[in-house]
């Protein structure tokens, strides 16, 4: 070979190494305490190696060696919160016009603001339960890149609904409520099997349905089954056929008898649980996510002008029957998981939940429990998420305090890190 040309071979392959990829760097999180497991004890000081966004090892004591370090050795260490319930994209009100004048777009930009505010408050994982037709899955991606800072997503898109349920447009004239419909509305089996491909093929993760009415849609009506039988089969049949569960907006008790027995995945809400509807999911298997903090939200909301006359009614009349939601479920033996709707209240303010449902009986191991293992189980990724263990996603919080045996010191988290990326300090942030 020519000189020049020998030359020109080696340097060209000495830059191709140069732009190769670079070691991984290694992050050692020096911990007061670590918390592996809801189901685990404290374990003193430990060190957890990350590298490359995952879970390398944990170790007790602090000699473990790494790149990096990072000092929490004055806090519990844990895994990062799941919400199974949130709208990211939206903030709360009772203004439902604004349906009709922001544009789908406008939903990333308070989503980015959202997501950021969800991953500081100690949420590392959250299904999005309903948004427009790309702004959660923009979200998705953003999170998943690094380019926002943010929580992993869940996406559903847009929901499923009968014509006029509570996932489609209504409130406005015939001819609005046409143009703002979203396309995925549907009557009869075979047209609602069908929506369920076109959400798969338009990138959702899960299939969101609204089973029932809802209490923040225009119509005093209608908090009982929306979707047929043979409707809702269709639709958690052909979701499964995909490979993807589904979760239902469900309030009322025959609404959520009817989802369960369909072989629906999720019920959300579920205010007006009973005997009959509890049966029928424990005997399926079906979770509850009990959203405690929407009712919390748009209660604080009441007699201030922010709902119309018809929501506030409605608002009223389930106020009693939240109260016992998690304890009704409880004594039927329903498995309760985590999920707020956030969004209907305050961004941020998640983990109240928790709190809440500690006061309808779940101890605190429970109640973190349902936010994390148990949680990741409803998602499918209970060997990637809701626990700290070698080869997991790096989805770690600290606080201060024992969360085991108080809950509440979940309110203020002091450190976040999301695959492996460590979100600003909260302790410097307010939402």
């Amino acid at each position: 070979m020519h000189p020049f040309r020998k030359a020109l071979c080696a340097g060209a392959a000495m830059m191709a190494l140069a732009a190769g990829p670079a070691l991984a760097e290694t992050v050692a999180i020096r911990a007061g305490s670590v918390i592996t497991d809801a189901a685990a004890e404290p374990s003193g000081p430990a060190t957890i190696i990350v590298e490359d966004g995952k879970i390398r090892s944990i170790t007790p004591g602090h000699g473990a060696k790494a790149d990096r370090e990072i000092d929490l050795r004055g806090k519990t260490v844990l895994p990062g919160l799941i919400d199974l319930h949130t709208h990211l994209t939206g903030d709360p009100g009772g203004d439902f016009w604004k349906a009709a004048v922001e544009p789908e777009e406008w939903g990333v930009v308070v989503g980015a603001k959202n997501a950021r505010i969800t991953a500081l408050a100690g949420f590392t994982t959250v299904r999005e339960a309903g948004s427009g037709q790309e702004s959660a899955f923009s979200l998705r991606r953003g999170t998943a890149e690094g380019i926002i800072p943010g929580p992993r997503i869940i996406a559903a898109g847009p929901a499923l609904s009968i014509i006029g349920g509570h996932a489609d447009t209504n409130g406005f004239t015939p001819e609005v409520n046409a143009l703002l419909d979203t396309g995925y509305n549907c009557t009869g089996a075979v047209e609602c099997a069908a929506k369920v491909r076109l959400a798969s093929q338009n990138g959702a993760d899960i299939i969101k349905i609204t089973a029932t009415g809802g209490v923040l849609s225009q119509q005093g009506r209608g908090l009982e089954a929306h979707f047929t039988p043979e409707e809702m089969k269709a639709i958690a049949d052909t979701a499964h056929s995909l490979g993807l569960k589904v979760m239902a907006h469900a309030h009322g008790a025959r609404g959520i008898q009817q989802a369960a027995e369909a072989g629906i995945d999720t019920i959300e809400h579920g205010t007006y649980l009973d005997e009959a509807a509890a049966k029928a999911m424990r005997d399926r298997g079906v979770v509850l996510v009990p959203t405690l903090m929407a009712l919390e939200g748009v209660s604080e909301g009441l007699g201030k002008g922010l709902y119309t006359p018809v929501v506030e009614n409605k608002i009223r009349a389930v106020q009693p029957l939240m109260a016992s939601l998690v304890s009704r479920a409880r004594q039927y033996g329903v498995t309760v998981a985590f999920g707020t709707d956030a969004g209907v209240y305050q961004h941020g303010r998640n983990a109240e939940e928790l709190t809440l449902m500690r006061k309808q009986g779940m101890s605190d191991r429970e109640v973190l429990a349902s936010a994390t293992t148990v949680a990741a189980r409803v998602l499918g990724m209970e060997s990637q998420i809701g626990k700290l263990a070698p080869g997991f996603s790096a989805d770690i919080i600290a606080v201060a305090g024992n969360p085991l045996k108080d809950v509440s010191v979940l309110e203020k988290v002091d450190f976040v890190m999301v695959r492996g990326r460590v979100i600003e300090e909260a302790a410097s942030t307010s939402p």
